[in-house]
């Protein structure tokens, strides 16, 4: 058995603010730790349930949080940025080198909803994300595109929203609140001995759900992508399929979900280049 794990940061053990998940700062350094007692806790737990190799791809912002030499030495790790897939590369490989399951590590809800640093990709731009006309968290673009090549989602650690999102896209799937949203910016926390338990539990528990299915093809997919500042739909524009459909709203169909989510990255990328720092 095989386990992709996809490991962000916003939804790691004791993350509460923006400077907790920015490259560079202090505490940055010290919530790098704790994301990685999460991740190291869901390996573990996964060869406690019969794994035989357990792969993490580094989902975060640069792609390059996790202290590898701190990780459990059973696992391996993908990190960088610029891949196919983005955060859940590897998933679209066929066994032995593709998953048989895919967990979620980390995860935060998307954009406009409630949830300790809720976004989806940007942190601020993009106010809100819907496919086919339901809202659309990270996991949920992530889950749709595991989906296309037959691996299930069987674990999603963040705060407690995280959770209640996860159902609506991967009810079998096992969760672990590892803190309460109290606001955006705040929740109370658990330390990471505590958490730790609980997800190296439920992981060895989510082993059990890891079982490859008939790819589901779920398309045509029409993406929804709204943003802060009608200027930001001119980038946003720039990529072909890609229509606006509202002032500070684009709309592009993809038959696929692989599909969707490269044009999804390549709408982002372009966005992220017009972004001034003061204005937005």
């Amino acid at each position: 058995m095989k386990i992709l794990i996809s490991a962000d940061m916003e939804g790691a053990t004791g993350v509460t603010w923006p400077a907790d998940v920015l490259p560079g700062s202090e505490q940055w350094q010290r919530c790098r730790r704790m994301f990685t007692s999460d991740v190291n806790a869901a390996i573990a737990g996964f060869y406690d349930g019969g794994a035989d190799e357990v792969l993490v791809n580094e989902a975060h912002w640069t792609m390059r949080n996790l202290l590898l030499e701190e990780l459990d030495e059973r696992a391996q790790m993908l990190t960088g940025r610029h891949k196919d897939l983005s955060m859940v590369e590897g998933v679209q490989h066929d066994p032995p080198r593709g998953p048989d399951g895919v967990a979620f590590v980390g995860y935060h809800t998307g954009a406009g909803s409630e949830g300790v640093l809720a976004h989806t990709y940007l942190a601020n731009s993009i106010t809100g994300v819907w496919v086919n006309g339901e809202p659309a968290s990270e996991g949920r673009l992530n889950a749709l595109v595991a989906a296309e090549f037959g691996v299930p989602v069987v674990l999603v650690t963040g705060d407690d929203r995280t959770g209640l999102d996860a159902r609506s896209y991967a009810p079998p799937a096992r969760t672990v609140a590892v803190k309460t949203y109290v606001s955006r910016y705040a929740a109370v926390c658990r330390p990471p001995a505590r958490t730790a338990e609980e997800i190296r539990a439920a992981a060895k528990a989510a082993a059990a759900l890891a079982v490859r299915h008939d790819p589901v093809h779920g398309g045509p997919f029409t993406v929804e992508m709204e943003f802060d500042a009608a200027h930001l739909v001119g980038a946003a524009t720039v990529v072909p399929t890609v229509e606006r459909c509202e002032e500070r709203r684009v709309r592009y169909t993809a038959a696929t979900m692989y599909d969707g989510i490269r044009c999804f990255k390549a709408v982002t990328t372009l966005v992220s280049a017009a972004i001034e720092e003061a204005y937005g």
